[in-house]
């Protein structure tokens, strides 16, 4: 197999940024900040109709592609701060439990059960939710209909405004995923929520370096200063380690053969080898994004704390999709089991 970022790949990319810019561009996405529909359905169903939702669906339903090009689009999605549960309805579309998810005609959030209050995304739009417990691997469920806004108290001021968050006192218990489509569910959705992390880390890194490259001081670019280079260094680093991480894990999704050959170098099964690979690159994701945002921020210096320049939306959303498929120490907990 070639790991390796094709033409077909970034012809797809380029595709999904065209549409994206023309159909979702950022200031329509602005315009709902604060708002309980952070996305409006035109815009929803532009996203339907471009494929995103039924990538690794066969054809004629979808395009017959494999997560080592889903991750490539929702790397896309994340740079250009696309808003929405992108990636239960994927989730849902692929695994086809929810009639026009895969067509944009409805949005399936996600829920992963953690200690502290229940709160869920989006829920003023979600036709269903998949819950996942907080013990990876294990089975998620689904709840469909979706709990009703209405019964639940919407937060006032969510991290990130293009975020809208409800609490529930509780959720109903839901149906379970028929096996054997749950375990790979998780492994789908952790690759996906890391492909979005990514577009956040690469965003921010082009971001500075545009910055730095217009912003004089002493009558030079700031980015002709070393401690400038550094930083924006380690942004590319850590972005370019973050998206390796996550293409190789997808590969490792779509070709069971490398997934043994890799569980044969490491002395585990393949489906250890998978996790492994696919946790190792949801925690390089999250800590990529993070960190980029946050250097991103100290280039812009005093700009980058405004509310108009946008990188506080990507640090709120890369926060709150940190805590979904796993929290970074989490993760880190079970790579460390695995050493």
């Amino acid at each position: 197999m070639d790991f390796r970022v094709g033409d077909d790949q970034r012809a797809l990319a380029e595709g999904i940024r065209s549409v994206v810019s023309a159909r979702l561009p950022l200031e329509r996405v602005r315009a709902h900040e604060g708002e309980a529909v952070a996305v409006d359905p035109d815009g929803w169903a532009a996203l339907g109709e471009t494929g995103v939702f039924a990538l690794t669906l066969p054809e004629p339903a979808g395009t017959g592609l494999g997560m080592a090009d889903a991750v490539v689009v929702f790397e896309q999605l994340g740079r250009a701060l696309v808003p929405g549960p992108l990636v239960g309805t994927f989730l849902a579309a692929a695994a086809g439990l929810v009639g026009g998810a895969a067509e944009g005609g409805a949005q399936v959030g996600v829920h992963c059960r953690s200690a502290g209050p229940v709160l869920v995304e989006h829920l003023a739009t979600l036709d269903a939710l998949l819950v996942f417990p907080e013990e990876r691997l294990s089975t998620p469920r689904l709840v469909a209909p979706a709990p009703a806004a209405g019964d639940a108290v919407r937060m006032a001021d969510p991290l990130d405004p293009l975020t809208p968050m409800w609490r529930l006192e509780a959720l109903p218990a839901g149906e379970p995923v028929a096996a054997p489509g749950a375990a790979r569910m998780v492994q789908e959705g952790s690759l996906l929520s890391a492909a979005l992390q990514v577009g956040h880390a690469t965003e921010a890194l082009d971001l500075a370096v545009a910055y730095a490259k217009e912003r004089h001081q002493f009558g030079k670019p700031i980015g002709s200063f070393q401690a400038i280079k550094h930083i924006c260094a380690d942004m590319l680093v850590r972005s370019e380690v973050a998206q390796a991480a996550v293409h190789a894990a997808a590969c490792l999704a779509d070709d069971p053969e490398v997934a043994a050959a890799e569980a044969e170098v490491g002395g585990c099964t393949p489906a250890e080898a998978l996790d492994r690979a696919v946790s190792g690159a949801k925690l390089l994701a999250d800590e990529a994004a993070v960190a980029n945002v946050r250097a991103a921020i100290q280039v812009h210096g005093g700009m980058g704390f405004t509310w108009e320049v946008p990188l506080h939306l990507h640090l709120k959303r890369a926060l709150v999709r940190s805590t979904t498929f796993g929290t970074p120490a989490r993760l880190a907990q079970a790579l460390a089991a695995f050493a």
